[in-house]
């Protein structure tokens, strides 16, 4: 029986942080800059994105005195119109979308978000939240696990501590940082120390000590705890970032700190930064375990690893036909792709590339994109289907002064009012209705109705119906670049195609 005169516990305010910019280059081919895994649908029927999203928004406590608030999301610039649509597919709407000009790693990321949170929303002001922080790029086995780790750790944040879920581990993991900590006798365990990927030998002995847990990227903190230990270890970040705040600019729901101050804030980790200088500084930080099936889909030995398997532990994904073979993971996105007499193989294929690797060195696969970032090739960018806010292209085939695309236009969406330098067009409705203004005119072409723009012509492309709209492109011209496009009107504030 509860005590009436027992003051209820204070309610709290909390705000999911979702840090959505990273890159994937591990899962090259299918994760790319322009469309990074955190994007992907790797496990489930949702992107991983979209799954972080869900459970930071379905935190409510059991006493219902947990404000959740809608999320932040930290992201690139160049996603923006993705991290929308992925929000909307799952009926949800971020407070704010904080965009980073340029990347310089989770700390400044993290600090944007504390400035952002303590800012007054349509409910009010939010007198100091608990930030719950978590990458974009993680999935979760058990969601109710999840949950009362969390409710675990903003228990810790409400004091004004930093609450780090930790892993533990079951198997010496090199590609993961460790937190060791030692229990104080009270059930809760204080974090000693931080400590970098080990080689497999250091890895075996954390994995027999027992004090060791993964460090998952995740934790709880109110936003004044973040921003004073910012400025008592790494003043010099705490001063660049309010810079780019003071700078910042504010688009709908598009924020944009400063570009020029947030250049030249220092380039650091959270855990760099303030979290490995906590322990014996007198700030109370602890580590929570998370037993909820945690997996950060680092690289594909770790998409192996939560797909569902055969009897010989072979994933196959896609129009794929495994023979012969034991442990090995196939991703076909776009064509028949079979295998025979493999054995811990990976084989990853998509339209425009093909990756085989052995899956115990599939943290390798960095090193194929950065040769293809040093080549300045295009498959480490995009894919040969490119999403825009207004729909998508696909370049199906190209040669010497053409290209042929096949574009689809969402309903009540367009292109910006643009020309072309280099490049004539001509487009075939495949399906749905089409509004062309060529030049000084403007006209409405059906199915297999087509159009000319010529070279220098002042055109735009939109979608007046209610069904999408799908018509052929056929480029021709002397350079057929992406970057050979003037825009005059533009609905998405785009300066980039």
């Amino acid at each position: 029986m509860t005590d009436s005169h027992t003051p209820a516990a204070p309610a709290v305010d909390i705000v999911p942080v979702i840090m959505a910019g990273g890159s994937g280059t591990r899962l090259w081919p299918l994760s790319r800059a322009g469309f990074p895994k955190q994007f992907l649908v790797l496990s489930g029927t949702h992107s991983l994105f979209q799954q972080a999203a869900q459970r930071l928004c379905d935190l409510r406590g059991p006493d219902a005195r947990s404000r959740v608030q809608a999320p932040l999301v930290v992201g690139n610039e160049e996603h923006r119109f993705l991290v929308l649509e992925q929000l909307r597919e799952v009926g949800l709407e971020p407070t704010a979308l904080l965009l980073e000009p340029s990347g310089r790693n989770t700390a400044p990321a993290l600090t944007l978000a504390a400035l952002q949170a303590q800012q007054p929303t349509a409910e009010g002001h939010l007198a100091d939240p608990v930030l719950v922080v978590t990458p974009a790029d993680q999935t979760m086995g058990d969601d109710e696990a999840f949950r009362a780790a969390m409710h675990r750790a903003v228990a810790v944040a409400q004091t004004g501590g930093i609450a780090i879920l930790g892993v533990q581990p079951d198997r010496p993991e090199t590609g993961y940082g460790y937190i060791c900590g030692e229990s104080d006798g009270a059930g809760e365990v204080k974090v000693q120390s931080f400590v970098e990927k080990p080689d497999r030998e250091t890895a075996a002995r954390y994995l027999a000590d027992g004090r060791y847990t993964w460090n998952a990227g995740m934790f709880v903190l109110r936003a004044s705890t973040w921003l004073s230990a910012l400025e008592r270890f790494r003043p010099d970040i705490a001063a660049a970032c309010q810079n780019a705040w003071s700078a910042r600019s504010t688009d709908a729901r598009f924020v944009r700190p400063g570009r020029a101050e947030f250049a030249a804030v220092p380039a650091e980790s959270v855990d760099y930064a303030v979290m490995e200088r906590c322990p014996g500084s007198g700030i109370d930080i602890r580590v929570i375990p998370l037993a909820a099936g945690w997996n950060d889909l680092g690289s594909w030995d770790a998409v192996w690893n939560v797909s569902a398997k055969d009897d010989q532990g072979n994933s196959a994904v896609g129009d794929a036909i495994v023979r012969d073979s034991r442990n090995t993971l196939v991703h076909a996105t776009s064509r028949l792709v079979g295998v025979v007499g493999l054995e811990d193989v990976v084989v990853v294929e998509t339209p425009d590339a093909v990756l085989v690797a052995d899956r115990q060195r599939s943290q390798d696969v960095k090193k194929i994109v950065e040769q293809l970032g040093a080549e300045r090739r295009g498959e480490q960018v995009l894919h040969r289907k490119v999403h825009r806010p207004w729909g998508w292209y696909d370049s199906i085939d190209a040669g010497p002064r053409f290209q042929v695309k096949r574009i689809l236009v969402k309903p009540g969406a367009s292109l910006s009012l643009q020309m072309h330098h280099h490049r004539a067009e001509h487009w075939i409705v495949v399906s749905g209705t089409a509004e062309v203004t060529n030049g000084e005119q403007k006209i409405l072409l059906t199915e297999n109705q087509s159009t000319y723009i010529p070279l220098g012509q002042v055109h735009r492309l939109a979608n007046p119906g209610r069904v999408p709209l799908e018509i052929i492109e056929v480029q021709s011209g002397a350079y057929l670049g992406e970057d050979d496009i003037v825009r005059f009107e533009d609905t998405y504030g785009r300066t980039k195609s």
